[in-house]
């Protein structure tokens, strides 16, 4: 019984480094490429528009979801999905950056579409593959395939960069995409029982969403979990640039050293929800953020910030960065309504990442008008209202 489960964790993990790696790499890689081939700044910003796909991916959820039965379509989905993420990735190879910079950003944005398809069938197969008492280790390896997938595509992969080329390093990660299906194909669940495709599905229940009871609670919940957190990710390689450390470091310290500790607070997470519950986990992990936003304020107030204190302020960060996501990431799957699972968490996962962004926008602000130490002080704030929020209210919600 443990084997099987530890396969069908596995099995899931694979499926979101599969779409996670490949991201991490063009996100990451593109904008070098692009300034030392001295292209304009206008061009390189014009990268933001491979991320398109994954903020409007809510609009063809409900298709994905209106056309799964079972879980041999949700298979079908998949794998239909990646296979034309790595045939694209495939033709991306062969294609020179400079002479062909239209066609590859459309085929980047096309791949993003197909990588976006595939996250919503199986964000709606997790959902129904796990019970509610097992979403949190579910999530675990939703968060932690894309930590990884920072890691490797981030990280790794740059450095191999110089070693294999444009050419070689595609043709590797399109081979790669492939590989990463082989434990959805010998995949079985006899006990799974979808229940999608068996109920109408429109447009209109994207509006429908927000029509739930409590939906309003949920959304505040979405918005405030990660704020304490994310103004301060924003501004870390800022921060870390003007006191002085060289961009290596600071790649090592954030990229692999970071993405290290999200894998690790990923994982506990899972095991923390599974046991104690979600309202003592979001309770724990509010508290968590609280003391990392304290943390930084006291560090960026000292006038010597050393090696040390820098990584027990990062491993704090992506730690509680980890536990956060997957606790997020599991009460979304508790708010998806019967037949429309890929929509709902869809829909939640892109409020998230909007929110997000809106806070990390304003903490660039912030921090340029007020300096860093400030910037901390009001992700205290954030913190500390997100804490209270889950104490006074939203525990209720999740019955604790």
């Amino acid at each position: 019984m443990a084997d099987k489960q530890a396969n069908k964790l596995f099995t899931f993990l694979s499926l979101y480094i599969a779409q996670s790696v490949p991201m991490s790499l063009f996100s990451t890689l593109l904008p070098v490429l692009m300034r030392q081939e001295n292209f304009s700044l206008t061009a390189i910003g014009m990268l933001q528009l491979i991320k398109l796909p994954w903020i409007l991916k809510f609009l063809w959820a409900p298709v994905v979801d209106r056309k799964t039965s079972g879980l041999a379509t949700y298979k079908r989905w998949i794998f239909s999905s990646e296979i034309v993420y790595a045939v694209l990735i495939f033709m991306l190879a062969f294609l020179d950056l400079k002479a062909n910079f239209a066609v590859v950003l459309c085929l980047i944005i096309v791949s993003f579409i197909a990588s976006g398809t595939q996250d919503i069938a199986t964000d709606a197969l997790t959902t129904l593959s796990f019970p509610k008492k097992d979403r949190g280790r579910a999530n675990s390896m939703q968060s932690m395939g894309s930590f990884i997938g920072s890691l490797v595509g981030g990280g790794l992969l740059l450095v191999h960069y110089k070693l294999m080329g444009w050419t070689g390093l595609l043709l590797g990660l399109s081979a790669f995409v492939l590989l990463m299906l082989i434990p959805l194909f010998l995949y079985r669940d006899h006990t799974f029982i979808s229940r999608a495709g068996r109920i109408p599905i429109s447009m209109k229940d994207l509006y429908l969403f927000f029509r739930q009871r409590r939906i309003g609670s949920q959304l505040t919940f979405l918005f405030l979990f990660n704020s304490g957190l994310i103004g301060t990710l924003t501004m870390l390689k800022p921060w870390m640039v003007d006191l002085g450390y060289p961009i290596a470091d600071i790649g090592f310290m954030f990229s692999v050293f970071g993405s290290l500790c999200g894998c690790l607070g990923s994982y506990v997470s899972g095991h923390i929800i599974r046991r104690w519950g979600r309202g003592h986990a979001a309770t724990l992990f509010a508290t968590s953020v609280l003391c990392t936003t304290l943390l930084f304020v006291f560090v960026s107030l000292m006038e010597n910030v050393g090696d040390i204190a820098l990584y027990i302020v990062i491993f704090c960060l992506w730690f509680s960065y980890g536990l956060s996501t997957v606790l997020v990431y599991t009460v979304a799957m508790d708010y998806v309504r019967v037949g429309r699972e890929g929509t709902d968490f869809t829909l939640q996962i892109v409020i998230l990442h909007f929110s997000s962004m809106i806070v990390a926008v304003g903490s660039g602000k912030l921090a340029d008008c007020v300096g860093y130490s400030n910037l901390f002080l009001v992700e205290v704030g954030l913190s500390l209202i997100s804490l209270l929020f889950i104490w006074f209210y939203f525990r209720k919600i999740l019955r604790i």
